[in-house]
């Protein structure tokens, strides 16, 4: 395809995956601003962590996604317009994206990507809704791709957004915007907001404690 051929059709995607969440966002039961808790403690972070090669590959070819501007916001303040934007975007990009194997996809274990041929795994959703939240005004420094142990015991990514009502994470199992410690997930490290780097989070499960940036 050529390089015009494929801006259209990402364009046409970007729509697409707004309309379809502007579609289904007020429909999520119980996702209103009103009804998120207090923010209350954050998992720690507690020194560097290894980047995940896949990712390092990711910045080599996007390092415009991976970049840290440290005159952005560490936190997303939360207004009914901006959480508006974040179930939209969520519940879109959910809603849209086909869910398929790195292996499948691309022919190797692991790789990231933007998902914007519309295929993707959970790596993939996450950073399509993080380019679609900044593009929609949103602190890239306050939203950090973030890896978790699952239900399954499984290895799994995603998009934990650093708000005043404390760390959210969106995901792509699930079009419900959780505060951290109601996943059930164990946070094993995420992206640092001061570097183009990874911090260990020590396997946090629930909040015990202030986390340091």
């Amino acid at each position: 395809m050529r390089s015009g051929d494929h801006r259209g059709s990402r364009s046409l995607l970007r729509t697409g995956l707004l309309l379809a969440g502007l579609l289904t966002a007020s429909q999520a039961t119980g996702q209103t601003l009103a009804a998120l808790p207090p923010a209350g403690p954050l998992p720690v972070a507690s020194g560097e962590a290894k980047p995940i090669p896949a990712w390092v590959e990711f910045c080599r070819r996007s390092a415009a996604e991976c970049a840290v501007d440290p005159s952005e916001p560490e936190t997303i303040t939360l207004s009914p317009r901006v959480w508006q934007t974040i179930l939209t975007v969520n519940r879109g990009v959910n809603g849209r994206i086909r869910p398929i194997t790195d292996q499948e996809h691309w022919g190797v274990p692991d790789r990231w990507d933007l998902a914007e041929d519309g295929t993707g795994d959970c790596e993939d959703f996450q950073l399509l809704k993080r380019k679609l939240l900044a593009e929609g005004g949103l602190p890239r420094r306050a939203m950090r791709m973030t890896v978790v142990i699952d239900e399954k015991g499984e290895g799994h990514a995603v998009l934990m957004l650093r708000t005043d009502r404390g760390d959210l994470v969106l995901d792509n199992k699930t079009s419900a915007v959780l505060p951290w410690h109601r996943t059930g997930y164990t946070f094993i490290k995420r992206e640092s907001q001061s570097a183009v780097a990874w911090v260990s989070l020590g396997g946090a499960t629930g909040p015990t404690m202030t986390a340091n940036r």
